[in-house]
């Protein structure tokens, strides 16, 4: 009996044609912060659609394209040879433009993305990461797809001027963040806008000197890094020595509300979480209780609500990212 014909991976002339078919967007700057950690800004053939801060897009390549090295082998299945792998990603925003001007996501004509190299799947047995490692060949002028519809949920509804905002982050888990910071300080909010993002180190955090200038330029605007993988965190014997930083430690010991100087209630406050989900404290259904309370659970106990019509001071939302 023959053989079945194995599907070939699409030679150089028909990768254009691909790309020609699929993409419909392109880079035209990015921002590295480190080897894996980067800011994408991405500018689609036609404007996109009009979306609020704190929302999501998917971004698209072939499986066709190269990878960065090192990476995790892959092996493509002919069926997917001249697809496209796609994952979604909260919009980010520039903040500052190059004058040094406030900039809402509205303010500028192309999308912003804040984005880290996933080289190696996290478990054993885990599937090699399919998109970052093709992203992060990206450079300015290069084309990938990006989705039509702009989507989400984790958005600013139900937020008066004068409220105090606690927008509560691990990684790019800030990118929203960013987002919904910009457009609050652009149209006049005159409560505390509180970003409070965790890190392992220092460098990884790509706007902090854009967050520096903007706490300079607005008194009600204030960003607050906390690392655990600095010397300071793990070395007992450093001068500066203050162990690992982790949210859920600084809010229950009260030692957050006093670095911010403000009462974090549920009287005054909305919360937001996103990013890993130890931090936000969910548990998909039948998953095993967790080790250790995150933020929904510990700001449950002081009052906050979760899933609560309207939205206003007190209420808890949250966008997990895996």
């Amino acid at each position: 009996m023959p053989q079945p014909l194995q599907e070939s991976p699409p030679d150089a002339t028909e990768q254009v044609q691909l790309r020609a078919q699929h993409y419909n967007a392109e880079v035209i700057e990015r921002i590295d912060c480190h080897e894996n950690l980067a800011r994408f800004r991405i500018r689609c053939d036609t404007p996109h659609a009009p979306f609020q801060p704190g929302q999501y897009v998917a971004l698209g390549m072939g499986y066709w394209e190269s990878r960065i090295q090192p990476s995790q082998s892959e092996t493509v299945p002919p069926k997917r040879l001249r697809k496209l792998v796609r994952r979604a990603y909260s919009i980010s925003c520039p903040m500052l433009d190059q004058q040094g001007n406030l900039a809402a996501c509205d303010d500028v004509d192309y999308l912003e993305f804040y984005i880290t190299l996933v080289r190696e799947a996290g478990t054993a047995d885990g599937k090699p990461p399919a998109l970052t490692p093709r992203l992060f060949q990206l450079h300015a002028g290069d084309r990938l797809c990006v989705e039509s519809k702009i989507v989400g949920h984790y958005v600013l509804g139900g937020v008066q001027p004068d409220d105090t905002l606690l927008l509560i982050a691990t990684g790019t888990g800030e990118a929203p963040h960013n987002a919904m910071a910009a457009r609050l300080l652009r149209d006049g909010h005159r409560g505390k806008i509180i970003m409070a993002t965790t890190g392992r180190y220092l460098g990884d955090f790509a706007y902090r000197e854009i967050h520096q200038k903007l706490m300079q330029q607005y008194p009600n605007f204030l960003s607050l890094n906390f690392t655990t993988r600095e010397p300071a965190n793990i070395d007992p014997d450093h001068p500066h020595y203050v162990g690992k930083q982790y949210i859920q430690d600084l809010y229950q010991s009260g030692e957050l509300a006093t670095i911010c100087q403000t009462e974090l209630t549920p009287a005054t406050t909305h919360v937001f979480l996103c990013g890993n989900p130890a931090m936000i404290g969910y548990t998909p259904p039948g998953a095993p209780p967790l080790k250790a309370p995150g933020m929904l659970q510990i700001l449950q106990d002081a009052g906050f609500v979760h899933n609560d019509e309207p939205a206003g001071v007190g209420h808890i939302r949250f966008e997990k990212y895996w």
